[in-house]
C-alpha cells in the first residue's frame, strides 16, 4: 500500500487513472463525498450477472463490519515501508536477494488469526502478492514465491488454514502492479509484452481461486500501468466468478466491483454502494521498525463507528516482522478493541447506515429504530455541582435535534437503566455515575419509536429568539 492517501492520489494522476478516483465535493448523511469515486453502473452480461447476485454474496460482509488487513512480504526484511525497494530505488537483483533470507517461523498466521479473533475481527485479507512481485504461495508460473525462495513452503495456504480454524472470512489482496516482472512496465506500450503480462497475470489469480477452497474476498490493488480494457479486467473478473461464484471484489482493477475502498480516510459511498476503509494502526502498511505512530484503542474504536455508522466496513492492517511476529503495540490495540467489542459489539455488527450530525463528544451507528450513542467523552458532571457545591453532581448526557420518540435508554454493556427526559430541542440521559462506566467509549442504547435521525439545523430553527433592543 501507498505511504499517504495524497502520495497515492498524486501518483495515479500521472499514470493517468484519476478518472476513475476523481473528487467529487459532496455530503451525505453527515460523512464526507470528498474523492467519491466516479463509477459506471454495470454494462456486459457478466457485470449484470455479478449485480444480480450482489445482495446475497455480499450479506456477510454487511454484517461483519471489521476486518484484519496484512500487508507482509519481502519489504518487512528492510522494515522500511513497504514502498522501500521505489522510495530507495533497490535494484531488482538486490532486491531479490531478500527471498533467500525469508524465514517466516512456522504458522505465524495463526497467530494473526488468533489476534482477529479476540479484536472482534470477522474476516481477514492477506497480501498474496504485494508491488514487489513476490508470490506467497507455490505458484507453477514463476520460481519468484514462498514455495521456491527462503520459506520453502506455502504460506498462503498457512494463512487461509488459519483463519478458517478461527471461524473467519478469507481474502486474497492482490497487487496488479509488478516491479518485479519484465513486462510489468513495457506492457503499457509493447503489446506482445501487455499480452504475456495480462496472461501471467490472469493465471496468478486463477492459482488463487483454484488452490484454497472458498475465497470470500478479492481485493485488487494497483492497476497501473493499464486500463480496465487493457486489463481486460471484465474477462478477469468473469473467470473469478466461475471459479469462486460467492465471492465479492473490490474496484480496484478498474471496474466498479463490489465495494469502494477509500484509504487511510473514511469516506462513505452514495447510499446504496458498499465501501469499506482500509486503514493503518501506524502510518506505514508493511513493517516499519521505526514508526511509532500507533492509534490509540479509543481512536480504532471511534474509526470503526463512524465506518458502521455510514453504512460501511473498517478494514485494519496489520505489519507483521520479517517472521511473522506481530509487533507488541499492535497487540496491545487490537486488543483493546477486542474488549470493547465483546460488551459492544451489537452496536457494531449488522448496523445500518445512519442519518446524523456530528456531535464532538460522541458517535452514533443505528440498527432499526435502536439508536447507540457512543459518548468517548465522558461528561463526569454538570455546571451546577461546580459551581454550587451544596447540589448533589449529576452526569448528564444532552443530544440535541433527535428526531423520535425515546421509549427507553439503557448503558449497552451493563443493562442498567437510564433515565432520560426529552422535549423538541433535545434528550437528556440522566442518573449515570460520575466515571466513565466502560472504556474506550460508554455506548447507551437508545429505543425509539421509529427510525431516529439528528437535525441539527431542524432543531437551530426552532430556539425561541430573544428580541435584540438597540439604544441610541
Amino acid at each position: 500500500m501507498e505511504w499517504n492517501e495524497s502520495t497515492r492520489r498524486s501518483f495515479l494522476k500521472q499514470i493517468g487513472a484519476a478518472g476513475a478516483i476523481a473528487a467529487a465535493a459532496a455530503k451525505a448523511d453527515g460523512l464526507s463525498m470528498s474523492g467519491a469515486q466516479n463509477e459506471a453502473a454495470p454494462t456486459s452480461v457478466a457485470s449484470q450477472k455479478q449485480a444480480a447476485t450482489r445482495d446475497a454474496r455480499m450479506k456477510w460482509w454487511h454484517e461483519a463490519k471489521f476486518g484484519m488487513f496484512i500487508h507482509w512480504g519481502l519489504y518487512s526484511i528492510i522494515g522500511q515501508h513497504e514502498w522501500s525497494k521505489e522510495i530507495e530505488g533497490v535494484p531488482i537483483p538486490q532486491y531479490e536477494i531478500l527471498a533467500k533470507h525469508f524465514h517466516p517461523k512456522p504458522n505465524a498466521a495463526r497467530d494473526w488469526a488468533r489476534l482477529a479473533k479476540r479484536a472482534g475481527q470477522k474476516y481477514m485479507v492477506m497480501t498474496t502478492k504485494h508491488h514487489e512481485g513476490f508470490c506467497h504461495w507455490d505458484s507453477k508460473l514463476t520460481d519468484y514465491n514462498a514455495m521456491k525462495q527462503g520459506p520453502g513452503r506455502d504460506l498462503v495456504r498457512e494463512f487461509v488454514e488459519a483463519a478458517r480454524a478461527e471461524g473467519l472470512r478469507v481474502g486474497f489482496y492482490y497487487s496488479l502492479m509488478d516491479w518485479h516482472h519484465p513486462d510489468g512496465a513495457t506492457c503499457k506500450t509493447d503489446e506482445a509484452a501487455r499480452r504475456r503480462f495480462v496472461d501471467y497475470t490472469r493465471g496468478l489469480i486463477r492459482e488463487l481461486m483454484t488452490n484454497y477452497g472458498k475465497i470470500d474476498v478479492l481485493w485488487y490493488d494497483v492497476s497501473w500501468p493499464l486500463t480496465a480494457e487493457q486489463w481486460e479486467s471484465e474477462r478477469m473478473n468473469e473467470m473469478v466468478f466461475g471459479l469462486q461464484p460467492d465471492i465479492i471484489v473490490n474496484n480496484r482493477n478498474g471496474l466498479p466491483g463490489d465495494f469502494s475502498t477509500p484509504e487511510q480516510h473514511i469516506q462513505a459511498s452514495e447510499v446504496g454502494r458498499a465501501w469499506e476503509t482500509c486503514m493503518t494502526l501506524n502510518d506505514s502498511w508493511g513493517f516499519n521498525r521505526g514508526d511509532d505512530a500507533w492509534k490509540t484503542p479509543k481512536q480504532v474504536v471511534d474509526n470503526l463507528a463512524t465506518c458502521a455508522r455510514g453504512g460501511g466496513n473498517y478494514l485494519l492492517n496489520i505489519g507483521p516482522e520479517p517472521d511473522g511476529s506481530i509487533p507488541p503495540d499492535t497487540l496491545s490495540i487490537l486488543e483493546s478493541a477486542g474488549k470493547w467489542l465483546e460488551g459492544n459489539g451489537k452496536s457494531i455488527y449488522g448496523a445500518d447506515r445512519f442519518k446524523g450530525d456530528w456531535n464532538t463528544n460522541a458517535n452514533y451507528t443505528r440498527r432499526g429504530n435502536t439508536l447507540y450513542i457512543h459518548q468517548h467523552y465522558w461528561p463526569g458532571h454538570t455546571p451546577a455541582a461546580e459551581w454550587l457545591s451544596f447540589f448533589q453532581p449529576e452526569v448528564v448526557v444532552a443530544i440535541g435535534g433527535l428526531k423520535a420518540k425515546v421509549l427507553s435508554a439503557k448503558l449497552l454493556r451493563t443493562g442498567q437503566k437510564v433515565d432520560f427526559t426529552q422535549d423538541e430541542f433535545a434528550l437528556r440521559l440522566t442518573g449515570m455515575p460520575l466515571k466513565a462506566p466502560d472504556e474506550p467509549a460508554t455506548v447507551i442504547e437508545v429505543e425509539c419509536d421509529v427510525e431516529p435521525t439528528i437535525d441539527h439545523e431542524e432543531m437551530r430553527s426552532k430556539w425561541p429568539r430573544e428580541k435584540v433592543g438597540i439604544s441610541v
